[in-house]
């Protein structure tokens, strides 16, 4: 018979090990990532049966090459200890066109190579020279389409959400979403003076914004967030931290929102009431905060609805979609996020899906949970926004007590 024991320390050996290895492959990413981004569009525009004349060939190669050592060289000064702005903007911009080139080499050139070859069009460097233009025209389409999408005013996204528990009273409340603004390296600051103008015009009673903030310390990016503080609301307007926040002294923008006239709701509460009815407006630091080492900084729900009548629906602010498992242990009606910008450029949306439970819209969790995930205000990094539109969300909350429509 075999020792169990010994069964399950040999288990437990194999698994150990298969973590380790996945560890070293992850410590390998950041190198192995690069390479295949700039490697693999080379290769396919250049370098398969192209028969480019020689000095296209060697020029072309070249540009790949100085791509792959100045994007991380460009990523380090702008993101780094350095905070080098004009880097920043370089790196950004190199890695959205590389990630684009690098799709679309794959998921259109592969194919209409194979379909070129299945229907006898041309010879071998024909089919090659075709593949080329075409990923190229399309990777120079999507990045001058993604760039307006990104630089542009969010249309409004409006929708109606029905909760369970809420009052009659509170029947028909206004409650305006804008989240991830990522204000950064591009100034942007009459583009945050036109959103805020757009969100003044939805007349809300709650305005809420779910982190993310900026790239950079608040000191740096005041000029940019400003506006936030001409925005209106006839109750109150909410704040939370983000993950970007603990990037950059996360408290100095706690200080500044509070400057500007918004309310954070660290790990606490506040009361919206109408027509004899009450709202719980919670929220909670980013579930990063803990890990940052910044002192009282901790995403703490029991802490946030400390006080508050269990009777009582409750609108909660959490920066990422992930926070939904606790909230709905914790029974909250509606949770809003952000974080995962949509994203932002596709197809890294099945990425974001690995991590997070929910990419954009509205989702049910559990019986009564119900989640919207924004696809964000801003844009993070790459300046570019391919089939992730950006959004002002406007969500009118419903009772179901309330009175049918005429």
């Amino acid at each position: 018979m075999t020792d169990t024991s010994e069964t399950r320390s040999a288990d437990s050996t194999a698994h150990s090990t298969q973590q380790s290895r996945l560890h070293r492959l992850m410590r390998y990413l950041p190198l192995i990532a690069p390479v295949l981004l700039w490697t693999v569009p080379c290769w396919v525009l250049l370098h398969t049966g192209q028969h480019w004349p020689l000095p296209v060939t060697l020029a072309g190669t070249a540009l790949f090459a100085l791509g792959l050592i100045g994007m991380p060289l460009a990523m380090i000064r702008g993101h780094g200890r350095r905070q080098q702005d004009w880097a920043a903007i370089v790196g950004d911009t190199l890695l959205g066109t590389i990630w684009t080139l690098f799709t679309w080499s794959v998921v259109l050139g592969v194919p209409l190579r194979l379909a070129l070859t299945g229907v006898g069009v041309g010879d071998g460097q024909d089919r090659a020279r075709i593949v080329t233009w075409a990923v190229l025209g399309a990777a120079t389409m999507l990045l001058t389409w993604g760039y307006a999408e990104a630089r542009r005013v969010p249309r409004v996204r409006r929708l109606d959400v029905q909760l369970a528990r809420l009052g009659a009273g509170l029947d028909g409340t206004r409650v305006v979403l804008i989240t991830d603004t990522h204000y950064g390296p591009l100034d942007r600051a009459r583009w945050s003076a036109r959103v805020c103008e757009t969100v003044n015009t939805l007349k809300a009673d709650l305005v809420c914004h779910t982190g993310d903030i900026a790239d950079g310390t608040a000191e740096h990016r005041r000029a940019q967030a400003a506006p936030l503080g001409t925005v209106q609301a006839t109750r109150a307007r909410v704040y939370v931290t983000g993950n970007h926040e603990y990037y950059s002294e996360a408290q100095g923008w706690v200080d500044l929102m509070d400057e500007l006239g918004w309310e954070p709701l660290r790990n606490r509460h506040l009361l919206l009431e109408r027509g004899g009815d009450t709202l719980v407006v919670a929220g909670v630091d980013d579930v990063t905060a803990e890990s940052s080492g910044l002192a009282g900084h901790r995403a703490h729900l029991a802490g946030a609805l400390h006080g508050a009548d269990p009777d009582h629906p409750v609108l909660l602010l959490a920066h990422q979609p992930k926070f939904i498992d606790r909230a709905a242990a914790h029974g909250i009606d509606l949770q809003l996020s952000g974080h995962t910008h949509g994203g932002q450029i596709w197809p890294f949306h099945h990425l974001v899906r690995i991590d997070q439970p929910a990419l954009a819209g509205l989702s049910r969790h559990g019986t009564r949970t119900l989640l919207y995930t924004s696809r964000g205000t801003g844009f993070w990094g790459p300046p570019f926004r391919v089939f992730a539109p950006s959004e002002i969300t406007l969500l009118v909350l419903r009772s179901p007590q309330r009175p049918p429509t005429p």
